[in-house]
This record gives structure tokens, sequence and C-alpha cells, in this order.
């Protein structure tokens, strides 16, 4: 896999475009699009090699991330959350853990999912309301996550519960089978990217040994943001500048066939070409900015930070401008939806809410800048 955004745009036409429409108007999870996604190896991308993976990066994850989403931004941010969860194995996990976990995934086809989301905390996911309570070896955790990606669909949830050094959390793995887990798909009805059933997760005494620990005892928040935040934030700057460009490619296509009776096209017009051209010019810096960003952070620059919290920002805020041109371009076809500019609206709206929300992350960003703590 040496160009991962040129398998990444071949996979998606054959393997995704075909349920994208369907994924949306359904609020249907894309459950055959991931099982290709293991059949031709995307899910093992950040596997290293000695465990039957690729042993590629953050370059490659926000690749892959981004031709998904110039074809369906509901796959592209499934599979960047299953990627991330994947990041906090192998870098924190326990040889026994990453075994089993990289032996399913790399076998059986398996897929994670992040679970760190409550109704109390929203987009300060690191700081957990659930309970866990220790008896020896065993740690038994009550509570609720509220927006849960992939629910019932993936096999591992990553979930941040406190620790027992006061004020620390911890990050642990919940296998789909476990005891005491239970999902409340019903709750699940998405503005945007609905078919990422991102539901309630249920957590009733369930009972786990300190095996399903990822990493030291307390160490959670190191994870959050030494390994979450990169891939994660990188991750969404690819998923919402490829909806961008999805929405680039379905505009101007859309002013090239547009044909009046006298044999000239949409695309002739003059505002229709400064639409096209701003649309793309947003699209493509959005774009340029979350590849540099991921770049910078593989390559640990000292701005490598800075770049990824910008590319996040710009890039959910031009998938919104974006959509904002596309539905001036697309006109009546656009609104009645012969056109998926709408759709493509949807989704974009839900990046600059989605945790952290475009919100925290300027005030990240700002302290970043500014050499003082995140959070």
């Amino acid at each position: 896999m040496n160009n991962i955004y040129q398998q990444g745009k071949d996979f998606a036409r054959s393997y995704i475009l075909p349920y994208t429409e369907l994924t949306d108007k359904e609020s249907k999870f894309p459950e055959e699009s991931f099982k290709k996604l293991s059949e031709n190896g995307f899910l093992k991308l950040v596997i290293p090699v000695e465990y039957g993976g690729f042993g590629k990066g953050l370059e490659e994850h926000a690749q892959a991330c981004l031709a998904f989403a110039e074809t369906c931004s509901t796959t592209a941010l499934c599979y960047m959350m299953h990627n991330v969860a994947l990041m906090c194995i192998l870098t924190h996990g326990s040889d026994e853990l990453k075994q089993n976990i990289f032996t399913d995934i790399v076998e059986n086809g398996k897929f994670m999912a992040l679970a760190y989301s409550e109704l109390g905390t929203g987009t300060h996911f690191y700081i957990p309301e659930m309970t866990a309570e220790v008896n020896g070896d065993n740690t038994t955790f009550n509570g609720t996550k509220s927006m849960v990606t992939s629910g019932t669909y993936a096999s591992y949830y990553l979930v941040l519960a406190p620790s027992v050094e006061e004020g620390k959390i911890n990050n642990w793995v919940f296998p789909l089978e476990t005891k005491g887990l239970s999902f409340d798909l019903s709750k699940w009805n998405g503005f945007g990217l609905r078919g990422n059933a991102s539901c309630p997760m249920h957590i009733e005494n369930v009972t786990l040994d300190s095996s399903f620990r990822i990493g030291a005892e307390g160490s959670g928040e190191e994870q959050v943001f030494n390994v979450v935040a990169p891939f994660f934030v990188t991750g969404l700057g690819a998923v919402y500048s490829g909806t961008a460009m999805h929405m680039f490619e379905i505009a101007s296509n859309h002013a090239v066939d547009r044909q009046y009776p006298d044999g000239t096209t949409l695309a002739n017009i003059e505002t229709i070409q400064i639409h096209i051209a701003n649309i793309y010019k947003t699209a493509a810096a959005a774009r340029a900015l979350t590849l540099d960003a991921a770049r910078a952070g593989a390559n640990s620059e000292a701005d490598a930070l800075a770049k990824i919290l910008s590319a996040r920002i710009v890039a959910s805020e031009a998938a919104i401008e974006c959509g904002r041109l596309a539905m001036r371009v697309g006109g009546g076809k656009a609104y009645n939806k012969s056109l998926p500019t709408e759709r493509l609206l949807r989704d974009a709206y839900a990046g600059q809410i989605m945790a952290p929300s475009a919100d925290v992350l300027a005030i990240w960003l700002g302290k970043a800048l500014t050499g003082q703590m995140i959070p």
C-alpha cells in the first residue's frame, strides 16, 4: 500500500459508492463497505507489519480518510475512529492486548470504535462521569456513553473511565460481547452522517480485569492528548476536507452537464464559474492544510499541533461554505434532492460540533500558539 490515497479512491468507487445513498436514506451502517475494507487490507493499515498489518502512520491515515470521504463521509468517519482506537492499542497496550486485538482484526475482519462522550460532559469527553469501582484486579463500571459511533457494529470499544488516582482517567477496551453492555440504536437520528449508528452505550455492572486497561493506571489523559488527539483531529480534517472536495465534484459536474435548449450549459454562466472556483479553492486549501498537518505530525515538527488543530477547524468550516455555494450552483436540482448536495451539506454541519468542537479547538489553538497548557 504505497499510494494510499489513490488506492482509497479506487476502492471507494467500487465498494463505498454503491451504498452511499442508502447509508444516508435509511440511516444504515455501511456493513458491506466495512467487509470490503477488511478484505482489501484497509482495516490493518496502521497495524505493525510484525502483526500482519501494513505499519503505516498518520499521513496514510489522513490519505485514506480523505479518499473515502470524497465518496461517503459516514464511511470515512467510522473508518477514521477505527484507526484512532488501534493507535491507542499500538502505543500503550500490553503485548497480550495487541496480539489479541490485532489478530482479530487481521484474521477475522473485526474493527474498533470510540466510546468517550457522555451526556454531562459533551465535547469535553476526557472528563468522564461514569463510575469505576476497583476490587482487586477487577474493575466494575456503570454509566452511559452518549454517542458511540459504529454502535453494535464494532467489536471493540475504547472507553474512558475514572482512575483510582484522583483526577486521572483510564482508557479501557470493552469487547462487544461483554456482559452488561447494551446499545440503544432507537436513540440515533442524526441530522447528517446518518449511517454512523452513533447511539448511546449503557454500561451496567460491566466487570473487566486489568488486562483490558490500555497502559498504566491513570495514563488515559496522556493517551487522549498524545495519541487520540493527533489521529482523531487530523482524521476529522481529512473527513471534512474530503466532504468539501466531494461538493466540488458534484457542483462542477452538474454545471457542465446542465444544458439549455440553445446548447449552452450552466458552466457558461460567469456567476456559476465564480461559485465553482470558490468551492474548489476553499476545498483544495482545506485538503492541502490537512495533508500538510498530517506530514508535520508524522515528522514531529515543532508546529505540528498548531497545524493539526488549524486543519480541523478550517476543514469543518470549508465543508459548510462549499455546501452553501454548491446549493447555489445546483439550484432547484439541489433543493429537490436530485443532487446529493443536501446530504453533503447535512454531513458538513456535523463537523463544527463533533467533539472536540470547532469552538473548543479554537481555544486549544490559541493556547498552543501562546505556549499555554491544553486543555
